[in-house]
């Protein structure tokens, strides 16, 4: 029987992130973990904001999200990251996140999902800034981008090349801490939103991170026929590092996973999908939303 991927989730309070299946069923991928699938047919799309694509159009098999142009413009009609939603009337919070040496960005999460944005992008430490109205909150994030001299994005190659070779836990939180005590000192922050003091959160005993190998490769796309398989070594955002049949370490990005239909194989099969060099594929298709 065929499933079909509604993508990687970190549920809030949980240790470890979940596969969720359409149909509402989940996965718990703890570490450890054997896990083994095939893809089969053509690749679809996944439709907007809860309504499918009316004419189930296929897919690249490199996107990060299974959208035709269509849908993704649906799906970012009214979201946040498109400014769309300046009546928005919750709360959020401005954070610093950390994901190596050099690699830290600035951006706004609403207040009432917690750290589960951090956790979807790979954060490996972060620290909260300021909360308040989403428009303060973004004027403050546009602040401290230019004043700090940070991004709002970082790319997926980017975060997977360093995560075999992290710094101490104290080094990382040093990071963080200095750039929190420049932000927070700054002029111009928007007067309603409230400054928050620095508490580094560190992700990598959640992301198991702590010894983890060099990856060998990075799944670039999933094609008719092609197999994942491998043990659960490391889940850090929506990439699953996997120690493979052959003793290799192969990183598969989640979201390539979506608007398949999959079915299930032998977790000591030998990979068959097209694999890239760490530093290049998958691409960065829609990557910017992270």
């Amino acid at each position: 029987m065929a499933w079909r991927c509604a993508g990687l989730s970190w549920p809030r309070g949980a240790r470890t992130a979940v596969l969720a299946w359409e149909g509402g069923r989940v996965s718990p991928l703890a570490p450890g973990k054997d896990l083994g699938f095939r893809a089969e047919g053509q690749r679809r799309c996944v439709g907007a904001r809860g309504n499918p694509c009316p004419p189930a159009a296929v897919v690249s098999g490199r996107a990060t999200q299974a959208r035709c142009a269509e849908c993704a413009r649906l799906d970012r009609a009214h979201s946040v990251a498109a400014d769309t939603m300046a009546d928005d009337p919750r709360a959020y919070r401005v954070y610093l996140a950390w994901f190596g040496p050099g690699m830290v960005k600035v951006g706004i999460t609403a207040e009432e999902r917690g750290p589960a944005r951090l956790l979807e992008q790979g954060a490996v430490v972060f620290s909260w800034l300021g909360r308040g109205p989403l428009m303060a909150a973004r004027r403050t994030e546009e602040l401290l981008r230019s004043a700090l001299g940070v991004p709002d994005r970082i790319l997926y190659a980017d975060k997977r090349a360093v995560r075999a070779a992290l710094p101490k836990a104290a080094e990382r939180a040093a990071e963080v801490e200095e750039l929190h005590r420049r932000a927070v000192g700054l002029a111009g922050w928007a007067e309603s939103l409230e400054r928050i003091g620095f508490e580094a959160v560190d992700h990598a005993g959640v992301f198991g991170l702590a010894g983890l190998p060099a990856a060998t490769g990075v799944v670039r796309e999933l094609v008719d026929g092609g197999v994942v398989a491998g043990r659960l070594v490391a889940a850090a955002g929506p990439d699953l590092h996997l120690r493979t049949a052959g003793d290799g370490l192969v990183v598969l990005d989640t979201r390539l996973m979506t608007g398949w239909a999959l079915v299930g194989s032998d977790p000591g099969a030998e990979v068959t999908v097209p694999l890239a060099d760490m530093g290049s594929a998958p691409g960065s298709v829609q990557d910017g939303l992270f």
